[in-house]
């Protein structure tokens, strides 16, 4: 009995020890929980149990108890009753994490949307695709090329696929539960949409990506010299850590954070600019800090990213979620349809230029294409490239948006093509250049 009571004692202290160590790991298991199940129900229309058997079932995050409440329209979860979390709606902006910064009755604003459908076929337009045969594509290597992506689907977890080639919808699969206007969280590949809005304001001739960032906590130490085009392309010499695995700069600021925007502001230098290249979501909420800093009003940056491009080329389904302090979510929170995600890659592939309207510069298209020194020729300006080869056996023009679990927009000028690929998975699991060259191996 001595001996048993003994086991028990150090059987208690070590589950206390294992608890106290990893207690504020679960602040961010429930977090995520709670808020993409708010997310995924509210604004990708998914259901409730479709979420936790599929999306959060994973490591770690499969040990919240996740729970939609319709009524409320609210998501909550913990991990074995400690850490309750909560995620609540704000219609217009998407959903968001509660703190102890919430006012429940807090007025806020929305953006304003022009959902006005436009009269050409899709992907110009809202008509149907036109149905087009092109004689230099082979039909039988196209087939097999999309079975490659949905192949191994318990590993791959390929959820919806599109391929438009000369502006035309090539081919597009969905796997059971998606559907062409289902809204898929792009995770960072909104990232390349927050960049967009400088492509456009640069254009307009508001900025210029070599001023110095408008920081005022940086005017009197060596951040002083970081520029816009530094924080574009992830050189800015900043201290950050982007692990998804810990306690992490990035997990806090996604899961924690009322206002998004200042905790890459807050870092010290660790090096100078362009000494160094970091990949950073903080660095990315700091700039959308910085395009809300370039309008007199809230309203104007709420509406600014829709009317300058989102809403101009149809993408109606695509939602930029906001912090609780308004601020959008420029490194993760982007939605949108499969289709319009396309829509997207398809005014990169046309330099800018959309139904007769030039909305930003070809050289915007140099610029982000542009490989990022100590990037290994695999980053632009808030944009993945293909320069030394990251996929052997695909083009090296390719550029992309990519997102966690293997969310991509591909644009590969050479071949006139965009591809857009969703799912679970990324790289190397889902094979990106086995995919990508056995598609590309059916168009001359």
């Amino acid at each position: 009995m001595k001996i048993f009571k003994r086991i028990l004692v150090l059987l208690i202290l070590l589950i206390g020890i294992i608890v106290y160590l990893n207690y504020p790991k679960l602040n961010m298991i429930s977090g995520y929980a709670s808020k993409y199940m708010a997310s995924s129900v509210l604004v990708g229309e998914r259901s409730a149990a479709s979420v936790i058997s599929n999306d959060l079932d994973m490591p770690l995050v499969k040990l919240a108890t996740t729970e939609f409440n319709t009524q409320e329209a609210e998501a909550t979860a913990n991990v074995y009753g400690l850490m309750n979390r909560k995620a609540i709606d704000r219609q217009g902006l998407g959903t968001v994490l509660v703190n102890d910064d919430y006012q429940q009755d807090e007025i806020y604003l929305q953006p304003n949307r022009n959902n006005t459908p436009i009269a050409q076929p899709y992907p110009f337009g809202h008509l149907a695709p036109k149905d087009t045969l092109f004689s230099d594509v082979d039909y039988n290597k196209l087939q097999k090329a999309i079975a490659v992506a949905f192949g191994n689907n318990e590993t791959q977890k390929t959820r919806t696929l599109l391929v438009l080639y000369k502006g035309h919808l090539l081919v597009e699969k969905y796997a059971d539960g998606f559907s062409k206007d289902t809204p898929i969280l792009g995770w960072s590949m909104t990232k390349s949409l927050l960049a967009t809005c400088f492509g456009i304001l640069e254009y307009k001739g508001k900025l210029e990506t070599k001023w110095l960032a408008p920081v005022a906590e940086w005017k009197n130490d060596e951040r002083k010299e970081i520029t816009l085009n530094h924080l574009l392309r992830m050189q800015s010499g900043l201290e950050w850590n982007e692990d998804y695995a810990t306690i992490s700069d990035a997990t806090k600021m996604l899961f924690l954070d009322s206002d998004m925007t200042l905790a890459q502001r807050d870092k010290k230098a660790v090096a100078k600019p362009t000494k160094i290249w970091n990949y950073s979501s903080g660095t990315t909420n700091l700039l959308s800090g910085i395009l809300r800093q370039q309008f007199r009003t809230q309203q104007e940056y709420l509406d600014f990213p829709y009317t300058s491009f989102i809403d101009k080329i149809g993408a109606h389904s695509m939602l930029l979620e906001a912090d609780l302090k308004g601020n959008y979510v420029g490194s993760s929170y982007g939605w949108a349809s499969t289709r319009d995600w396309a829509r997207i890659g398809q005014l990169y592939l046309n330099n800018g230029s959309w139904n007769g309207e030039q909305l930003f510069s070809e050289e915007w298209v140099n610029y982000i294409t542009t490989p990022t020194q100590f990037s290994d020729g695999k980053y632009g300006a808030h944009f993945w490239l293909n320069s030394n080869g990251f996929y052997p056996d695909v083009p090296r023009d390719l550029y992309s948006m990519n997102g966690f679990q293997g969310q991509y927009v591909f644009v590969i000028p050479s071949k006139d093509l965009v591809v857009v690929r969703t799912g679970l998975a990324e790289n190397p699991v889902f094979d990106v250049n086995r995919f990508l060259s056995s598609l590309i191996a059916t168009i001359p």
